[in-house]
């Protein structure tokens, strides 16, 4: 792979549409290259508002593609080159803003970093470069970042695989308000994968966070949006987790801790990595939760393999083999222990993740016949109809 091809093209494509430049660092911070024109100033923000050092540390740490940012809503994006899992380069886009904030904002932002070695006239200078800093809503931003890890690795990730998600908010009241039906249906599905302890979250998890960064409440301190965002979400997590079966004491509590790590934060790169984990911690313990302690192990291991491999053509022979058992004595087992038959239970998993996506994408019914690895359209539709009493457009058409 030559990276110093992709890269120019990347930062071509970039220039396009937003005025978001490229830095190249060695592992101890050392600028090597740039193509933005005013490297002084911006350089030196990345280095004095502490994002520099932060990045460096993650970096030394293995780090994925993240975002460092001030608590202003000045954002970087930051990924690593290793080799041989010793860090050789790191690369940045930036700066941007996560969110239309105002010079005054930006003014109010500073007393973060007062008894810093940051001298008024540089702070006038970076205020004055306020209009030549784009913003970069959230979705949009973590899109630039995967494509920068592609540029330089070769792998294709997804927002819920790395480090990129951040809690901010990108609202601003010129939101395209066509999409806020779309994000609902997605926070829905987020929700209902809660409430049944679905551990195969990932897709529904990265959709949400690529339709939308956070709870748009609006204010003048970026860094308490992002806190209020984080705090909501743990509210609505934690409540469909009771209706899932986690009990109130458990669930208010683990709710309030990681309430209280947002709170406790100073910068985003202190909140982070809280939503991420907050849903995974509740999606696992309704998932135990919910464990039928009816079932045998081997039961519960075809079960869980079902579940987690909706995607997959699903034969018995192949659980029997898992299980350790013969095809007939696993196809007795189940039906006895769960009620379904093996082919009954993997269509009521199959239905139940198209009905997921049906309300929060808009993959067709033959993509999500193929997806699913139905033998035709129709027979999807005819299983989604017997196990929901219409067909896969009109459950769509209901939402």
């Amino acid at each position: 792979m030559n990276i110093e091809q992709n890269l120019a093209l990347f930062q071509e494509l970039l220039c396009c549409g937003d005025n978001i430049y490229t830095w190249r660092y060695d592992s101890c911070g050392k600028l090597l290259s740039t193509n933005c024109p005013d490297e002084s100033l911006f350089g030196s923000a990345f280095s004095l508002l502490g994002c520099l050092d932060r990045a460096l540390a993650l970096g030394q740490n293995g780090g994925q593609p993240q975002v460092v940012g001030t608590s202003f809503g000045l954002i970087w994006g930051v990924d690593f080159v290793f080799q041989e899992d010793v860090l050789q380069d790191m690369y940045v886009i930036g700066p941007a803003f996560s969110y239309n904030i105002s010079l005054q904002d930006m003014e109010n932002g500073f007393r973060h970093y007062a008894g810093q070695d940051i001298s008024l006239a540089w702070k006038h200078r970076l205020i004055g470069a306020y209009g030549r800093i784009p913003i970069a809503q959230n979705f949009l931003f973590i899109r630039y970042l995967l494509m920068l890890h592609y540029c330089l690795t070769g792998e294709k990730l997804d927002a819920s695989d790395t480090s990129v998600a951040q809690s901010y908010s990108d609202a601003t009241p010129s939101a395209d308000k066509r999409d806020r039906h779309r994000i609902w249906l997605a926070e829905q599905a987020l929700l209902e994968m809660v409430r049944t302890g679905d551990l195969n979250y990932k897709e529904a998890l990265n959709t949400s966070l690529l339709l939308s960064a956070g709870v748009p409440v609006m204010g003048r301190d970026p860094l308490r949006q992002a806190k209020t965002s984080v705090i909501v979400f743990t509210s609505i997590v934690c409540r469909a987790a009771m209706e899932g079966g986690l009990s109130p004491e458990i669930a208010y509590s683990l709710g309030d801790s990681y309430i209280q790590s947002a709170e406790n934060a100073r910068t985003y790169d202190d909140i982070r990595a809280i939503p991420t984990l907050m849903y995974d911690d509740f999606i696992r313990r309704v998932h135990k939760v919910r464990q039928n302690p009816k079932l045998s192990a081997p039961i519960a291991l075809c079960r869980d393999y079902i579940e987690m491999h909706p995607e997959e053509r699903i034969r018995a022979k192949d659980l029997a083999a898992l299980a350790g058992y013969t095809e007939y004595y696993l196809t007795h087992k189940f039906r006895e222990e769960t009620g379904l038959s093996v082919s009954d239970y993997v269509k009521k998993v199959k239905i139940n993740r198209a009905k997921l996506l049906l309300r929060s994408t808009d993959l067709s019914i033959q993509e999500l016949s193929d997806r699913f690895c139905f033998s035709s359209r129709n027979y999807f539709s005819r299983v989604f109809y017997e196990l929901t009493g219409c067909t896969p457009m009109e459950y769509r058409e209901q939402g």
